[in-house]
C-alpha cells in the first residue's frame, strides 16, 4: 500500500482522455444505449442548426464499415482562427470540452444535448472521426483519431493533421462521420429501427424538417433509405399515435404561443381509451419524467374545462369540480416547449426543473385553449370532452370504492394473500426482490429455491386481464391484479406512491414460450398504464431463464440462447446430454436458484422506456382491439423461419454423438 501521498500522485488528465477513462459520466453507458448517444449527439447539434432556423434538412447514415454520418445542409461549423487557441473553430469544438457556441444565445436561441460537451465526447470515443465543412463555396476536411502511442498512453480524438481545403463547393452545411471504438463499447453495431423512431420523433418535432435515413447495410428496399418529413408538425404526431386507437374526432387541438423568450406547442386528440398518453418535450429532448412545464399544461387544461363545463350547464353551482385525470381520460397529447437555458432534474435528467416556465405554460395553454372553446364550430368535440370527463368521474368514483373495498378486506381478511404471497423475512425495500411466477408449480420451487431474507414469490393462478381493453374499476376487481397492488404496497393510477414500494426490484419470471410471453405482455400493459413510474424509475425486470442445459459427466453449464448453446456444445465436445427447457416448473428449486434468482448468476433484463411516444403506440398495437394493426406488426417483425428440432424423443437429444 502507498504510504505517502503528495502532489506528485495527482493524475492529470490532458485534452480528451477524461473522456476514454470515464465514459459513463458523459454519455451514462458503453452499452447499446451510449453507443447510440453518440448518434444523437452529433444529430442534436444538427437539429439545433434546424430548429433555429439555419437549415432544412439531415442526412443520417449507417455505412457498410460500421460508422455513421450526420449531414445538415446549415452554416457550416467555423473554420477560421480562434482568436485565444490559435487553431481553427472546427479543431477547438471537436477537441476541446466545454467549448462550442451553446453557452449564451447568440448563435443558438435554444439547443438540446450536452452543451459543448456533445462533439468532442464522440471524437473521444471513436476510433477515427472526419468533419467535412462546406462554407463559402469552399470544402473543407478536418480528420481525428484515437490510439495508444509508443508511451502506453491513450491518445484520444487527436488530429491527423492540419484542417485541408479539399476544393470549391456549391454545397453548405457540415458532415460528420465517426467509428465508434469497440475498445470502449460493449457493441458497436448500430440498430436501424432504434435510429429511424429517434429520427422520426424528432422529424415530428420541427415541423418541414426533413430528415433521411439511409442504411447501407440492408438490402431491403424499405430500410435502405426512409424520409421523415411532416408539414403538420406535432399535429401529424398526435394522429400517427392514435391511428391504431378509435378517436373522439378527427379534429386535433393545436395550442401555440411564445412569452418572454419562452415558445410553447401543445396538440391534443381524444381516443375511446381509459389512459392519458401525455408525451412532452424540452428543446427537442424528451422529458419522461414530465416537470414545470407538465405541471403548467395540466393545471390550465383542467381550470378552462371546468369552467367550460359550468358554463355550458354540465356542472351545477352545487357540483364539485372534475379532476384533472377525468378530463385527461382518453387524451393523446404532445407537449414540446422550447427554453432558453433548460434545468433537467431527476435520476435520468429526464425532468424539467425550470420553474419560471410552468407560469408561462399555464398562461399561455389558459389563453389559447378558451380561443379554442369560443370559437363555435369546436362546440360540439368540446362537448363530447366534458361528457367523457364526467363519464370518467363516475367510473373513478366506483373505482375508489372498489380500491377501499379491497383495502378493508386485504385488511380484515388477509388470509389468501398471506398464502398466495411468500413474503421476504427482510424489511429494507431498497434489498428486497418481488418475483411475479406463473402458476403454482413454478411458484412452488420458487418459494423452496428462493432465499427468504430477501426475495418474495408471489404465484399467478391464472392470466391477468388485458388492461389496456379495461376500465380501472374493472381492473380492480381482478383478483391477479388486486393481489399484485397489495404486494406491492404503492396503490394504483392516480393514487400510485413510488415511495411506498415494499420491493424495489420487480421481476417477471414466466416460461420462455407463447402463454409465458403472453403473460409478461400483460403485466407490463398493466405496470405501464398505471404504474409507469415502476418503469420509468427502473424497478421492474424481466427474468431470464435458460433455455438449454447442457450436461457431460460432472459437469453442467446452462445457456440462454441458441448462440450460447452453440459455443456451451463445442466446449463440451462430443457425448453431451442436451435438455431443453419447455418451462420453468421442469426445474428443481436448486436449479432455480442457479439459474434464474441467485443475483450472482442469474440473468435480468430491466424494462426501460427510451421513446414513451413508441411504447405507447407499440402497447396499442399488441393489446388494444384493432386486429388488422397486430396482424400486420406480427407479420413484419416476427421470424416465421426460425428452425427448431428440440421435439425429438428424449433417446435422441445428445449431442455429438
Amino acid at each position: 500500500m502507498q504510504s505517502t501521498y503528495d502532489a506528485g500522485h495527482i493524475q492529470v488528465l490532458e485534452g480528451l482522455e477524461a473522456v476514454r477513462i470515464r465514459p459513463g459520466m458523459y454519455i451514462g453507458t458503453t452499452s447499446t444505449r451510449g453507443l447510440h448517444h453518440l448518434l444523437w449527439e452529433i444529430v442534436d447539434n444538427a437539429v439545433d442548426e434546424a430548429s433555429n432556423g439555419y437549415a432544412s434538412q439531415v442526412d443520417v447514415t449507417l455505412h457498410q464499415d460500421g460508422s455513421a454520418s450526420v449531414y445538415d445542409n446549415g452554416r457550416g461549423v467555423p473554420v477560421d482562427i480562434h482568436p485565444t487557441l490559435g487553431i481553427p473553430g472546427v479543431e477547438v469544438i471537436y477537441t476541446k470540452l466545454h467549448a462550442g457556441g451553446k453557452f449564451n444565445n447568440e448563435n443558438y436561441a435554444y439547443s438540446g444535448g450536452l452543451h459543448g460537451v456533445g462533439a468532442s465526447v464522440v471524437n473521444a470515443l471513436s476510433t477515427w472521426l472526419t468533419v467535412d465543412v462546406f462554407l463559402n463555396w469552399t470544402h473543407y476536411r478536418m480528420r481525428f483519431t484515437s490510439y495508444t502511442g509508443a508511451d502506453q498512453k491513450i491518445h484520444a480524438g487527436e488530429p491527423a493533421g492540419p484542417l485541408e481545403v479539399i476544393g470549391n463547393t456549391r454545397k453548405r452545411g457540415t458532415l460528420v462521420r465517426f467509428q465508434p471504438d469497440p475498445a470502449v463499447f460493449e457493441d458497436v453495431v448500430f440498430n436501424s429501427e432504434t435510429v429511424a423512431r429517434r429520427l422520426q420523433e424528432i422529424a415530428y418535432l420541427n415541423r418541414g424538417l426533413k430528415i433521411t435515413l439511409r442504411d447501407e447495410r440492408t438490402s431491403d428496399p424499405q430500410k435502405k433509405e426512409r424520409v421523415f418529413h411532416y408539414e403538420g408538425g406535432i399535429m401529424d404526431y398526435v394522429r400517427y399515435l392514435n391511428a391504431d386507437k378509435t378517436v373522439l374526432a378527427d379534429d386535433v387541438i393545436y395550442l401555440e404561443g411564445k412569452r418572454d423568450d419562452v415558445i410553447v406547442r401543445a396538440a391534443v386528440q381524444y381516443n375511446d381509451g381509459y389512459t392519458e398518453s401525455l408525451f412532452s418535450y424540452v428543446n427537442n429532448i424528451p422529458t419522461p419524467e414530465g416537470g414545470s412545464h407538465e405541471t403548467g399544461f395540466k393545471s390550465a387544461f383542467t381550470k378552462v374545462f371546468n369552467d367550460y363545463a359550468r358554463r355550458i350547464g354540465v356542472l351545477k353551482e352545487k357540483d364539485a369540480n372534475l379532476g384533472g385525470e377525468d378530463y385527461r381520460e382518453g387524451l393523446t397529447c404532445v407537449l414540446t416547449v422550447m427554453v432558453k437555458n433548460p434545468q433537467f432534474e431527476g435520476q435520468t435528467k429526464g425532468r424539467l426543473g425550470n420553474s419560471e416556465v410552468r407560469p408561462i405554460v399555464e398562461t399561455l395553454v389558459s389563453e389559447k385553449l378558451i380561443d379554442w372553446l369560443d370559437n363555435l364550430k369546436n362546440a360540439d368535440l368540446a362537448g363530447r370532452i366534458v361528457a367523457k370527463a364526467v363519464k370518467a368521474a363516475a367510473v373513478r368514483e366506483a373505482a375508489r370504492k372498489t380500491r377501499d373495498n379491497a383495502r378493508k378486506t386485504s385488511s380484515l381478511d388477509a388470509t389468501p394473500l398471506v398464502g398466495k404471497l411468500a413474503s421476504a423475512r427482510g424489511k429494507n425495500a431498497v434489498d428486497n426482490e418481488l418475483f411475479i411466477v406463473e402458476g403454482d408449480s413454478a411458484g412452488g420451487s420458487a418459494k423452496q429455491g428462493r432465499d427468504s431474507r430477501f426475495q418474495a414469490i408471489l404465484p399467478l393462478r391464472g392470466k391477468p386481464l388485458n388492461a389496456e381493453k379495461k376500465r380501472l374499476d374493472q381492473v380492480l376487481s381482478n383478483e391477479e391484479f388486486r393481489s399484485l397492488i397489495t404486494a406491492l404496497g404503492t396503490s394504483i393510477d392516480e393514487s400510485f406512491n413510488l415511495s411506498l414500494l415494499k420491493y424495489h426490484k420487480v421481476i417477471i419470471l414466466s416460461d420462455a414460450d407463447q402463454d409465458g410471453a403472453h403473460i409478461r405482455a400483460i403485466l407490463l400493459t398493466f405496470f405501464f398504464r398505471y404504474m409507469k413510474e415502476l418503469i420509468t424509475a427502473g424497478h421492474v425486470y424481466i427474468g431470464m431463464p435458460p433455455l438449454y442445459r447442457v450436461q457431460k459427466g460432472a459437469h453442467v453449464w446452462y445457456a440462454y440462447d441458441d448462440k450460447e448453446l452453440e459455443k456451451l456444445t463445442k466446449k463440451a465436445g462430443k457425448g453431451y446430454l442436451l435438455q431443453r427447457y419447455k418451462g420453468l416448473g421442469e426445474m428443481n428449486p436448486e436449479q432455480l436458484w442457479e439459474t434464474t434468482m441467485d443475483p450472482s448468476q442469474r440473468k435480468l433484463t430491466r424494462v426501460t422506456i427510451d421513446d414513451a411516444a413508441q411504447a405507447d403506440r407499440l402497447v396499442t398495437i399488441l393489446m388494444g382491439d384493432k386486429v388488422e394493426p397486430r396482424r400486420n406488426y406480427i407479420q413484419e417483425h416476427a421470424d416465421f423461419n426460425r428452425h427448431d428440432d428440440f421435439e425429438l424423443p428424449p433417446n435422441q437429444q445428445t449431442g455429438g454423438a
